[in-house]
């Protein structure tokens, strides 16, 4: 039995989003294409005495706690042997509450983590949409159309892009945007879209003008596939087909915002 594991976990991007309705059970049906970059949180799990979680890295939270931990949920939920205990370590590249899956992809490194080590065992991947919608997404690791409430996860084919990611000064937390949607407003699929856009763009950017203007001007920017926010927001993202458009983009937007995080990336990694 191994005594540590160490997994690198990446980030994911949602091509486009589809709102759906809302369903009796107070959650949402969506629709949505997720791919992964090669832009990684690093889960390392070490057998010890007493249970500990340390966070470190650009994006760890303050004094080392996160209000709405999802490491200690994903704990909970497995129902571990008491008598085993380890520390998680988790190194933060990828920027939370962004969209970006930074808490679904620690949690599924996690349980990765866990069967590796013979912690516990490998279930099928919706088991653990109880934890969080994103988690089965993110254990797949792939190319994916998700529906439901994110627990159906079917595998799929995306082209290859070179991705410039934007993250505003601000943070959207899932469940605050999920709010918002009135019960009175029915995001019906309509196949015209063609899976063209992400409808949680139209509730961000009512509260938010920065988003609106960092979607503006990414759309603006030269050889742009398309531009668009991933989730539920905030990290607004850019697609190219050659590397070398997306870094001149980026370099044009670290003049124009030059307070703002940014990345260059790439799917099919």
């Amino acid at each position: 039995m191994l005594d540590n594991y160490t997994l690198k976990v990446p980030a994911k991007i949602n091509l486009f989003l589809k709102i759906l309705n809302k369903r009796k059970d107070g959650f949402h049906n969506i629709r949505s294409g997720v791919t992964f970059i090669n832009l990684y949180d690093k889960v390392n799990i070490r057998k010890k005495e007493n249970m500990n979680i340390v966070y470190y890295g650009k994006f760890k939270p303050n004094k080392n706690f996160y209000t709405d931990c999802i490491i200690q949920k994903t704990l909970k939920y497995l129902k571990l042997n008491s008598d085993v205990n380890f520390e998680i370590n988790i190194e933060k590249n990828i920027p939370t509450q962004a969209g970006l899956g930074s808490a679904s992809t620690n949690a599924a490194g996690l349980i990765k983590c866990l069967i590796k080590m013979n912690l516990i065992e490998m279930k099928n991947n919706k088991f653990y949409s109880q934890i969080g919608s994103d988690i089965p997404v993110c254990l797949f690791g792939k190319n994916s159309i998700i529906t439901g409430i994110g627990e159906q996860v079917k595998q799929t084919t995306f082209p290859k892009y070179y991705i410039l990611l934007v993250k505003p000064n601000i943070n959207l937390s899932t469940k605050n945007m999920y709010n918002k949607i009135s019960n009175n407003i029915r995001f019906n699929y309509n196949t015209k879209d063609q899976d063209k856009v992400n409808d949680f763009e139209k509730i961000a950017i009512v509260d938010n003008d920065e988003i609106k203007k960092i979607l503006t001007s990414l759309s603006n920017s030269e050889d742009v596939i398309f531009a668009r926010m991933t989730g539920s927001g905030s990290c607004c993202y850019a697609v190219y087909s050659k590397i070398e458009y997306a870094e001149k983009a980026k370099r044009k937007f670290n003049e124009d915002f030059p307070d703002l995080w940014t990345f260059v990336g790439e799917n099919n990694i």
